[in-house]
């Protein structure tokens, strides 16, 4: 564990895009490995970090990293779901500041034990986050329906091969319990024709339906879009890094909800909705990593940057 890296994705176009101040109260849903949240501290005097994760040792590792701020931060384990009651319990007027870093973090992935990457055969399938969760992948690969394995991977890994897969899942659990990341993978491997395997692991898209639908990470996430924005101070920016489509579509509709003003039927003479614009967008189109960070990180290569402000 202690040889393990982390990279912060798009590190200072998310610390521009929130615009620091001193004195500012910020809010970093997604701790990891706390390199934003070090350039937060680095940039307010008097101002608070408040800061959750699922993951215990991504706080622990956070405490010791960030332990110079003593007293201009709280790391909190919980879900980033719960802003608004973080925001009551601890007496926050709003924000100043939210970032959000979706996704699995370096650490989490390097970590084999943890069974989120596919390349580390002899480990039992976990993925989760989370490890009072009692849903582990394990228990999702051999106790889903075909009908629901099958949507998943279709659903949250866009993987063509969904039905195959699934149905190919379902056959060898009936045989021995699915519980090791390589037993997966060779049954992904086997319903991929070969030729079509050469843009990238095959294992890629299952893996990532598997984390996602372990971690609920998408349950609530538009509707937590549209909480945040709103717990903003005036002037106050949120900042959000996806790393697939699901995940950049759904922010991106959230976003354009809250940029919107009246909604009513343009033949009405007078608005009745009462829709108000509530945030601007800096970023009409989604921030991507730079070449200098692609060459250092190639896991910046899916993410996507997006950045509002409260009006």
């Amino acid at each position: 564990m202690a040889n393990l890296k982390h990279y912060s994705v798009m590190l200072n176009e998310c610390i521009n895009g929130l615009n620091v101040k001193e004195d500012g109260i910020y809010f970093d849903g997604t701790l990891g490995g706390g390199g934003h949240s070090y350039e937060i501290l680095k940039r307010i005097s008097n101002g608070k970090l408040y800061a959750t994760d699922l993951d215990d040792c991504a706080i622990e590792r956070a405490t010791e990293r960030l332990k110079e701020f003593n007293g201009k931060f709280v790391f909190i384990k919980d879900n980033f779901k719960n802003v608004e009651e973080i925001k009551n319990t601890y007496n926050i007027d709003g924000f100043d500041g939210i970032i959000l870093d979706l996704g699995v973090s370096s650490f989490q992935l390097d970590d084999r034990e943890r069974g989120f990457s596919y390349l580390a055969d002899e480990i039992t399938l976990d993925m989760r986050m989370n490890r009072d969760n009692p849903l582990t992948a394990e228990y999702v690969v051999n106790n889903y329906s075909l009908e629901e394995l099958k949507n998943i991977f279709f659903e949250y890994g866009e993987e063509k091969f969904s039905s195959v897969i699934a149905k190919k899942i379902v056959e060898k659990r009936k045989i021995a319990p699915i519980k090791t990341v390589g037993e997966l993978n060779k049954i992904i491997a086997e319903s991929i024709p070969k030729k079509l395997q050469n843009n990238g692991h095959p294992s890629k898209r299952v893996f990532q339906a598997l984390r996602i639908e372990v971690n609920g990470e998408l349950n609530w996430l538009y509707e937590t879009v549209i909480k945040m924005a709103r717990l903003l101070k005036p002037k106050g920016r949120i900042c959000i890094i996806t790393f697939h489509s699901l995940e950049d579509r759904i922010v991106k509709k959230a976003f354009k909800e809250l940029e919107s003003d009246c909604i009513c039927d343009k033949s009405l003479p007078v608005c009745v909705c009462g829709k108000k614009k509530e945030i601007k967008l800096l970023t009409n189109h989604p921030i991507t990593a730079s070449e200098k960070e692609l060459l250092e990180n190639s896991r910046s290569k899916s993410a996507k940057l997006r950045i509002a402000e409260k009006v």
